[in-house]
């Protein structure tokens, strides 16, 4: 059966400029889905697939019990290459035209609290090459706001010093500037000065800022296992991963008085609408201490 997923991946690249990230993961949701109703349903051409058929893929997530935001990352996948066959000419009709996504549960974003970060960032020893990496990796996180593919990403360019600013490269190959606190750039000049040189003479680093031990670039993995490394280090119980430290960025800077706009210009987000779910974490804190300590909370 001719998928024509080539052609789309690249229509992907080309067209709308998505990262390499991106592509690989709308090339695995839609690989699974055309091999499920090639193997169920033998069918001789794309344009063959059915509503139905949709749906039987659906349940088929659902029943292997995949987390609804990959199911609905599935589906969004599943869609838009849908539309792709139809704008081409490939199929006359899109069979998920009228189907609904999948339903979201609300969730807020887990965040730390000023004293956990500082905790956090103690916990780290800073008389070692190490421990003076980590400290400035996650110093950058929180300061910046970013995202693991973007603080893995950042090279040695996009460092503006005299700025305090650093260049980040964000979703869809969109360019901002953020700003860096002192705390963050005083980190990353020690780093500079006294470890990176070292680890930068072991191996190929393409111009990234934060290398390995043995002088490549960071891998996202690599980032998880530090944050992971660290937090227990600091003893708190909460999942930590990158995203909780621009979680944090984002609500903290709230908290203090920043405006919404300002906060969306430095996260990155193209709609306004993605950030807002900050200006909620504090009534949903209170709720929940009401509810966790309130005597008459049944």
């Amino acid at each position: 059966m001719e998928t024509y997923l080539y052609d789309y991946l690249t229509m992907l690249r080309v067209e709308r400029n998505l990262s390499p990230n991106s592509i690989l993961a709308y090339s695995r949701d839609l690989n699974r889905y055309l091999v499920f109703v090639q193997k169920k349903f033998g069918l001789p051409n794309i344009s063959k697939i059915k509503q139905s058929q949709i749906r039987s893929y659906f349940r088929h997530l659902n029943g292997q019990g995949l987390a609804p935001r990959s199911i609905s990352r599935a589906f969004s996948s599943i869609r838009s290459y849908h539309r792709f066959l139809e704008t081409e000419g490939v199929t006359e009709a899109n069979p998920t035209q009228m189907l609904e996504a999948p339903k979201l549960p609300k969730r807020l974003p887990s965040v730390l609290s000023v004293e956990e970060v500082q905790s956090l960032l103690e916990a780290i020893p800073v008389d070692t090459p190490i421990g003076q990496r980590d400290a400035a990796l996650i110093e950058c996180l929180y300061s910046a706001g970013l995202r693991v593919s973007e603080i893995c990403d950042l090279g040695l360019t996009d460092l503006l010093q005299e700025e305090d600013m650093i260049r980040v490269i964000g979703k869809g190959n969109k360019e901002r500037l953020v700003p860096l606190g002192s705390i963050a750039m005083k980190r990353l000049d020690q780093y500079f000065k006294h470890v990176r040189p070292g680890f930068a003479r072991k191996g190929p680093n393409k111009g990234r800022i934060f290398l390995s031990r043995n002088g490549r670039p960071l891998t996202r993995m690599t980032v998880f296992n530090i944050l992971r490394k660290w937090s227990q280090a600091a003893g708190l119980r909460k999942a930590i991963s990158p995203h909780t430290l621009r979680h944090s960025f984002a609500t903290h800077l709230l908290e203090g008085g920043a405006d919404l706009r300002a906060v969306q210009e430095m996260l990155g987000h193209a709609d306004i609408s993605t950030t807002q779910i900050y200006t909620h974490l504090d009534k949903e804190y209170l709720k929940e201490v009401h509810r966790t300590f309130h005597p008459r909370w049944q």
